[in-house]
């Protein structure tokens, strides 16, 4: 059983008035470098605290991204349920439903209404899945779209995170409009404040670097799903397999070699995946992967983030994204469900992978 002083670290966000600090959990393998089996070993826990309490051919989970979408994908892959994601990227030919987030460095959330048209009468259940419940109200804000979308449908509502921060009044709320919650850890939310505030932030910063002298080999790979509309548990499980045995069967069977393997914002599931599968052959992992998510960083030990570099977004050149705390290893992949459209983002990615010693880099652009 997980306890809180096993997962949780508190880091300082960045120009947020709302919250000062952030829970950062160190097996997530987003912001923090994190031994892929170990992650999904934390997203099985919660997918077995879960299996079992909803008919999963009924069943809609929603990740919640960016940081979620991960644990959405494999509860998906351990149910067999229906899977999709919230986002913040632009879809083409996609209606919306729109809610906030009100503590969050980017506080609008969608979720692509199209495909949810076409199951809502076949479904009972929907499950939202985050990496954190704090307030609740995100979750709440967004079972009221849902219900205002479709209200001649009788949907029942739960949420599943790995941390869970609500206080009493927050859970009572939750009771009383019949949601359901389920959570690996209870966390106490009002010493985090003060901790954040005692850290100073004289860590590493690095503005966007320049690419030059970096290369990297650019692959595409076909055959992958879209769960920011929808997908399923099994045709994502089949996919990720696919595409990691696509990977695999491309190494040079240097076994005990150090690889990194990085996702790119709201795709962090296949990065995760393939990861767990290079572990298997015999090869030293770690991913994380890029985040919009300014936070400070630090020189103190014992604080989670140290380096951080300024990244132009894979996806739109004009957004800012980051990564934290790239090391050297003797290979790193980067997993991207990105088009090639912003040659900017990946060459801002390259140079801060490059500028962190590494010389043996790929880029996996997965496609539909």
């Amino acid at each position: 059983m997980y306890k809180e002083k096993d997962l949780v670290r508190i880091a300082k966000r960045e120009n947020n008035n709302a919250r000062n600090y952030l829970v950062v959990n160190r097996l997530q393998a987003k912001h923090i470098p994190a031994v892929p089996s170990e992650a999904i070993g934390m997203f099985d826990s919660l997918a077995e605290m879960i299996k079992g309490r909803f008919d999963a051919e009924k069943t809609l989970l929603i990740g919640f991204a960016e940081t979620a979408t991960a644990i959405g994908s494999h509860l998906a892959v351990r149910l067999g349920s229906a899977y999709m994601q919230t986002t913040r990227e632009d879809i083409e030919g996609a209606e919306y439903l729109y809610f906030t987030e009100s503590h969050s460095h980017a506080v609008e959330q969608r979720l692509v209404k199209n495909q949810l048209s076409l199951i809502a009468e076949h479904i009972n259940d929907i499950v939202f899945v985050e990496d954190e419940l704090t307030t609740g109200n995100t979750i709440l804000k967004a079972v009221g779209a849902i219900k205002a979308a479709y209200p001649d449908r009788s949907l029942h509502f739960s949420a599943a995170s790995i941390l869970n921060g609500m206080d009493k009044n927050a859970l009572e709320v939750f009771e009383k409009e019949n949601v359901d919650v389920y959570y690996l850890v209870k966390t106490d939310h009002s010493v985090y404040p003060d901790i954040a505030q005692g850290y100073c932030c004289d860590g590493i910063y690095n503005e966007v670097l320049s690419s030059k002298g970096v290369t990297a080999g650019i692959h595409t790979v076909k055959g992958a799903p879209d769960p920011r509309v929808m997908t399923d548990g099994k045709t994502l499980c089949s996919a990720c397999s696919e595409l990691a045995e696509r990977i695999c069967s491309r190494m040079d069977k240097r076994a005990g070699e150090n690889i990194l393997v990085i996702g790119t914002e709201e795709c962090m599931y296949p990065a995760i995946f393939t990861g767990t599968e290079l572990e298997k052959r015999g090869y030293r992992v770690r991913t994380h992967s890029t985040t919009r998510s300014p936070i400070a960083v630090s020189g103190d030990p014992d604080y989670p983030l140290h380096r951080r570099y300024k990244l132009k977004s894979l996806y739109d050149s004009e957004r800012t994204t980051f990564i934290y705390d790239v090391d050297k290893y003797d290979r790193v992949l980067v997993i991207t469900d990105a088009g090639a459209e912003s040659s900017e983002g990946t060459d801002s990615l390259v140079a801060a992978i490059g500028n962190a010693g590494n010389h043996r880099i790929d880029i996996v652009r997965w496609e539909k």
